[in-house]
């Protein structure tokens, strides 16, 4: 018997528990799933077992397999989840499941493959393979339609989120949720269910019900499923499987789910997802704050601002249960901001995905004020006033004086030097950046931008608050823009280029929207206000290199009074009411003649070059990023870009994509756009050009 899995008969039930700590990871090195393989043998040859509860120690039932383990051979002669599966399909004794916690992907597929399942009230379901780029290959795609029906599988499976206890109880997945200690109660059960006659009930013996005709059905499902993942395969391939259900035997079909897994597991858009997966868990690291830092408890948080920023990041504090005063200047901004976040609250409810009694104890949570000592208690006070630093320097100084000792100190600048704002206090230990993303109530990414004298416990309190709070919050560096947006700057002014030679809006948005971007970069910048970029670029003409290129097509724009979908023109015009960017010949024009005015002969640029060029503009600024230490690591990089930035997941980040195609080709490329003359800024980063003649890889 394995170490990892105990096996006790108590009374007529042989008891198999799961104990591989946190999550009773399905390992298979560790042989736990030889284990539970062992411990049915031995009770299916002892007549005084009549059933068995398999049941997880601790919290939960089984978070899946052991994610260790993914892409590394298994130990020989040790049972894989399959093995597994397939021989409890054989087992004429009931199998009981106890199901609590989160019990998900591999754990769900075990469970499905008992006989019965009972829960506690706090169990979640879900099979979330779809989100690493694979699907349920243990046989997931074909017992769940047979249990719960074709349609509400294939939701279930492609969505790949999780459901709680009575959902899964409706669907029929659970046959009962059950009270009090689980062992007892799931025994009480088994127990109970045997005397009543209760016998074997294979999955795999079911037939997978459904409501419509089946040929209409998965043409249907192809096509509502190709359209809302484009470029995601395995939701397609989920169909297939879906499809095996419904018109093959179950040994036939489980073929069919194989052969899709094994397709899908080597495919470049699953790699990607993994890597993502992994590098979530690894931007949490930082090399030299140890992992039992002592954190500073944050009860109380307070916001200075209440305009976008400052609101969407009060509502983070209020949706994690942490008290949050909101201060403002006046009175009328307060009641704006506040009347925002009522509105924002409300539009959730009225979407069901809320309940107003939530609503209402997030709202009660914020305390408006426009006392600027209210601040005092706070555990952290988040700056989010104008972006200048005259401005922000000022605010700092009077926090500095207000708030209490040990307080975190933040600024959510975008852009600003967090060493020169931690000099206008007397404790630039207690300072850093947290630069949220815009609507910041809803971005998942927050850069944690450490300064010079930034504490290590004051860092590794704001990476745990960042998680506390919904975010995916990764370490960085300081310098102009610091990682997203220096980069997004690069990227933003090779499309201007583009502009310049040849190209139109319509044409550069899509290509990099047919290569998986959610928005091209002049439909992002007509989103985002075109106004804002031009102020800055006012602000920084002085200092601006006299020979450097500089695209003067965006400020032309904007001189016009089109500052984007606000005004309802920007690159492109809107409808009233409408997002729908329209091309626009007037700005077409416009962009023609600029390049008329600087003497550049227009040509015909390929949607290759395109997407190319701005890629390659992301992937060489990065590179110099991190080798000035501004990313820890390349993979911190992709995490920015794919939950900040719109960087297709499937994708996997520029650095995967660029590791992906080979740093030799990515630099030849760049020499070759170095060649043109309008391209003498192209100049390869030292670490491209080293890794490219090493032969090596960004995410080595």
């Amino acid at each position: 018997m394995s170490d990892y899995v105990s096996y006790e008969v108590q009374g007529p039930v042989g008891v198999i528990t799961l104990n591989n700590p946190p999550v009773n990871a399905l390992s298979v090195n560790k042989g736990v799933l030889q284990g539970i393989l062992d411990a049915i043998k031995e009770g299916e040859h002892d007549h005084h077992v009549s059933g068995f509860l398999l049941i997880g120690g601790g919290r939960n039932f089984s978070g899946g397999a052991d994610i260790t383990e993914f892409g590394k051979p298994h130990e020989p002669g040790l049972a894989t989840l399959p093995d597994l599966l397939a021989y409890m399909d054989t087992v004429t004794k009931p199998i009981f499941a106890a199901l609590s916690g989160p019990t998900m992907g591999g754990g769900l597929e075990l469970a499905l493959a008992c006989h019965y399942r009972v829960a506690s009230a706090n169990t979640l379901l879900a099979l979330p393979e779809v989100k690493l780029g694979i699907l349920p290959g243990a046989g997931g795609t074909q017992r769940l339609p047979r249990i719960i029906g074709a349609e509400r599988a294939l939701d279930f499976m492609v969505n790949g989120d999780p459901i709680k206890a009575d959902e899964g109880l409706e669907l029929g997945i659970i046959d009962e949720i059950v009270k009090g200690d689980l062992l007892q109660a799931a025994l009480a059960w088994s127990k109970r269910a045997l005397r009543e006659g209760k016998t074997v009930r294979r999955a795999s013996q079911l037939t997978a019900a459904l409501e419509q005709n089946t040929d209409e059905f998965i043409e249907a499902a192809r096509q509502s499923v190709g359209k809302r993942w484009r470029g995601y395969p395995a939701p397609l391939a989920i169909v297939e499987c879906i499809k095996a259900a419904l018109t093959l035997p179950f040994d036939k079909a489980l073929g069919v789910e194989r052969a899709e897994f094994g397709k899908l597991v080597k495919s470049n858009e699953s790699k990607a997802l993994r890597h993502l997966f992994f590098s979530e868990r690894q931007a949490a690291k930082i090399s030299d704050v140890p992992a039992d830092t002592q954190l500073i408890p944050i009860e109380k948080a307070a916001v200075i601002g209440a305009g976008t920023m400052g609101g969407g990041i009060t509502m983070n504090f209020a949706n994690a249960g942490i008290p949050v005063t909101m201060v403002e200047a006046s009175q009328e901004a307060l009641d704006r901001g506040l009347g925002i976040i009522r509105k924002n609250y409300a539009a959730t409810v009225s979407k069901g995905r809320l309940s107003q009694e939530e609503m209402d104890k997030r709202m009660a949570l914020i305390t408006p004020s426009i006392d600027f000592k209210s601040i005092s208690k706070a555990d952290i006070v988040i700056e989010a006033v104008y972006e200048e630093m005259d401005v922000k320097k000022e605010v700092f100084e009077k926090i500095d004086a207000i708030a209490k000792p040990g307080a975190i100190l933040a600024t959510n600048t975008s852009t600003l030097d967090v060493n020169e704002i931690a000099a206008s206090t007397s404790r630039p230990e207690s300072v850093i950046g947290l630069h949220f993303f815009s609507p910041a109530n809803v971005m998942r990414l927050l850069e944690v931008v450490r300064g010079a004298n930034t504490a290590k416990n004051v860092l590794a309190t704001s990476m745990k608050l960042g998680k506390t709070i919904g975010k995916v919050p990764v370490c960085v560096g300081v310098c102009d823009g610091f990682v997203g947006n220096r980069m997004i700057h690069t990227y933003l002014k090779e499309a201007g280029y583009l502009l310049e030679e040849g190209a139109l809006p319509k044409q550069v948005d899509g290509a990099i929207e047919a290569f998986g971007f959610a928005m091209g970069p002049f439909r992002m910048s007509d989103l985002a206000g075109l106004d804002i970029g031009w102020a800055i670029r006012k602000r920084q003409a002085a200092t601006r290199p006299a020979d450097a290129r500089y695209v003067r097509i965006a400020d032309l724009i904007c001189e016009k009074g089109r500052f984007g979908q606000k005004t309802g023109a920007g690159y492109y015009r809107y409808e009233k009411g409408s997002r729908a960017a329209i091309p626009d010949e007037e700005i077409e024009a416009l962009i023609v003649a600029e390049s008329r005015e600087k003497g550049i002969e227009r040509r015909d640029i390929s949607d290759e070059e395109i997407v190319e060029r701005l890629l390659y503009s992301l992937v060489n600024e990065a590179a110099a990023i991190l080798d000035e230490g501004i990313a820890q690591r390349a993979s911190d990089i992709d995490v920015i870009y794919a939950f900040g930035y719109g960087f297709p997941r499937y994708r996997g980040g520029p650095m995967f994509y660029a590791d992906l195609v080979g740093l030799d080709k990515v630099l030849k490329s760049i020499r070759h756009f170095a060649e043109n003359p309008l391209g003498v800024h192209w100049k390869p980063a030292k670490l491209l050009e080293k890794l490219a003649a090493d032969g090596g890889k960004f995410n080595a």
